[in-house]
């Protein structure tokens, strides 16, 4: 079951309020994406922990219904 870009974008924003979020469909099919997400939460992180914060976000649908995420991060 494919997600669709507004509900990865809802569930990150709820997550990180302040985050802008910008999804991009990669292969037209619900499956593959791009995110961009700027946060000041980000703010002194490593990559790796900015990006789990993202995945956690998620909820685990990373690799059920979202099979991949290619993902952007950075403070504003």
């Amino acid at each position: 079951m494919a997600m669709d870009a507004s509900e990865i974008e809802r569930m990150i924003k709820e997550a990180l309020p302040d985050a802008v979020v910008r999804i991009d469909d990669l292969r037209g099919d619900g499956d593959h994406y791009a995110a961009t997400v700027t946060s000041t939460a980000f703010a002194g992180l490593s990559r790796i922990k900015q990006h789990q914060l993202v995945y956690a976000a998620l909820k685990g649908r990373m690799g059920g219904q979202l099979h991949a995420l290619a993902l952007t991060t950075q403070t504003p």
